[in-house]
């Protein structure tokens, strides 16, 4: 069985969770971070130094950690070819989107659009700086809806790895009070990830809590 540390409302943790569940795998997880503390201690140390999560064992195997990286551990050992292809050039593909996503979408909302959001009064937000991260996103956001709108998931018709990774800050973005363009092919996307029940369970997490007091 697989043991996650983290937080439910951790954006890492919640992209391994719905892979896990997409992947059908058994599991407990650990609330760590955040309000929860525990990444600080000794021990969890010894496991990750960075003292972040998600943290993952399965089994008595080795504890990793990094999301990409353990999405992609899940992925060589329990996923169908129709999620991580077997074949080195599909798996390629499906991983340069996977990244794509990660590099291009992830961590550009997540640091310059997410925590402006959340951790900043509007007084003294840099609604500049907002403004051109948000087309700066939305430009990239762009390529995303090329692809949707010739097929329903980034690499087809079935969710593979592109989607864990494209998929998981879509909700926060949808429901964050921001301007967005319009983006039809995306939202018809979000949609269908928001009636899958994994995705419903592990991603549409409120983050309330993780505003400050």
């Amino acid at each position: 069985m697989l043991t996650i540390w983290g937080r439910r409302d951790s954006s890492n943790v919640q992209a391994v969770m719905w892979a896990v569940a997409e992947l059908g795998l058994s599991h407990a997880r650990i609330d760590a971070g955040h309000r929860f503390g525990v990444t600080g201690t000794p021990e969890f140390l010894a496991m990750n130094p960075n003292g972040t999560v998600p943290v993952l064992q399965d089994g008595d195997g080795p504890v990793l950690w990094e999301s990409a990286a353990i999405l992609r551990y899940l992925a060589n050992s329990y996923a169908p070819d129709s999620f991580w292809p077997v074949e080195p050039g599909a798996r390629a593909d499906v991983d340069r989107w996977a990244e794509w996503a990660k590099v291009n979408i992830v961590l550009p909302f997540g640091g310059q659009v997410f925590m402006p959001m959340i951790f900043q009064k509007p007084e003294v937000r840099n609604a500049a700086a907002l403004a051109a991260s948000l087309k700066a996103l939305t430009a990239k956001f762009q390529m995303a809806e090329a692809r949707l709108a010739l097929h329903p998931y980034m690499m087809g018709d079935t969710l593979t790895l592109a989607d864990i990774h494209m998929g998981n800050i879509l909700y926060r973005y949808f429901t964050l009070d921001i301007a967005r363009a319009d983006l039809p092919a995306l939202q018809a996307y979000y949609d269908r990830l928001c009636a899958r029940p994994a995705y419903a369970e592990h991603v549409m997490v409120s983050y309330d809590a993780l505003r400050p007091a």
